[in-house]
C-alpha cells in the first residue's frame, strides 16, 4: 500500500456531481489534492482485497475506485473509468 509520486494512469476528462462538489467546499478539500492521490495510487479508505484490485486495474485497464472520507463525515468516491476517457467524483450516494 504504497504510494508512488508518479501518475499510474491518465484520468482523462475530470467530472464532479454537485454534490461532491459542495462537500468538498464544506470541508475546504481541493479536488486536485484527491485527484493526485487517487491517480498515485493512494486509494483511500479501502479494504486490502479492494487495494489489489486497484492495482491490477491499473496494470490490465479496469475501473478505478477510491474512497475519501471527509472531516465532515461525508466521503467521496473517484472512479476512473476502464477505457481512462473520464474520471468522476460524486458522493457514494449518488453512485
Amino acid at each position: 500500500m504504497t504510494r508512488l509520486s508518479h501518475a499510474l494512469f491518465s484520468l482523462g476528462q475530470t467530472v464532479a456531481t454537485p454534490g461532491a462538489l459542495a462537500a468538498l467546499d464544506e470541508a475546504a478539500i481541493n479536488a486536485l489534492a484527491l485527484l493526485r492521490r487517487h491517480q498515485t495510487g493512494d486509494w483511500g479508505d479501502l479494504p486490502p482485497e479492494d487495494w489489489e484490485s486497484n492495482q491490477q486495474a491499473v496494470e490490465c485497464g479496469w475501473r478505478i475506485l477510491s474512497n475519501y472520507p471527509l472531516t465532515t463525515g461525508e466521503r467521496i468516491w473517484i472512479i476512473t473509468e476502464a477505457d481512462r476517457s473520464v474520471t468522476t467524483l460524486l458522493l457514494p450516494e449518488e453512485y
